[in-house]
């Protein structure tokens, strides 16, 4: 494909990646916070339940996910390798002045994300027994995923491993978001500050919405 022999071809089909996983995290945070609702978490169970109500769709939806995911990361390493081999050391210095600590650590917190991901899977969908994963059936038979969630979450290290991981998350998202704008022209000077700051507040927001539930089952609050 003639995108794909350009570097901003390349950077354009990352970016939109990166924003289609960051409405997906949206809408993600959203249903997971159904857990602050009901005894014991009792409305992500029914949540749950409606979510998977349609199996193939479902699976389609994880496939697309998954190709967008690996998009996003191989051209993700690949332009920071090119970036990296390519750019001078007198303008890397340049480069760096107007750095900040996300934008030089997005490859990083991208691959503290990939770790998580996988973690996250193996975690709460494949369900790994190695991970101390409570299964069970609420009182209408349904899949008690509030229990499942805060059983796990009372495990401090499991917690520890979520918080951590939405803070590159949030470090992640927060240069991603304007840095999208930047790829595809529509940022610029005057532009600049407003598609910042609506990135840390997306990424913020986004951020503590996932780390408030394990945080307050740790806590015991839940």
């Amino acid at each position: 494909m003639q995108i794909l022999k350009s570097v901003i071809g390349r950077k354009i089909l990352m970016a939109i990646t990166g924003q289609c996983m960051v409405l997906f995290a949206i809408v993600h945070v959203l249903g997971n916070s159904s857990i602050f609702m009901g005894p014991n978490g009792g409305l992500i169970n029914a949540y749950a339940e409606h979510l998977h109500a349609f199996p193939p769709l479902v699976w389609v939806f994880r496939v697309v996910m998954l190709v967008l995911l690996c998009i996003h990361v191989f051209y993700g390493i690949t332009l920071t390798l090119e970036n990296s081999a390519a750019t001078p050391a007198n303008y890397a210095v340049k480069r760096h002045l107007k750095a900040n600590f996300a934008s030089e650590n997005m490859i990083w917190t991208g691959l503290i994300m990939l770790a998580f991901i996988i973690f996250h899977i193996l975690h709460f969908t494949v369900k790994l027994s190695s991970l101390g994963v409570a299964e069970g059936t609420d009182a209408l038979g349904r899949a008690d995923v509030g229990t499942m969630v805060i059983t796990a979450f009372h495990n401090a290290g499991y917690a520890a491993i979520y918080i951590v991981a939405m803070i590159a998350l949030f470090l992640h998202v927060s240069h991603g978001f304007q840095s999208f704008f930047q790829t595809v022209g529509l940022n610029n000077d005057r532009t600049q500050c407003c598609f910042t700051g609506i990135g840390k507040l997306v990424a913020f927001i986004v951020a503590i919405g996932f780390i408030s539930i394990p945080a307050l089952i740790l806590c015991r609050f839940i």
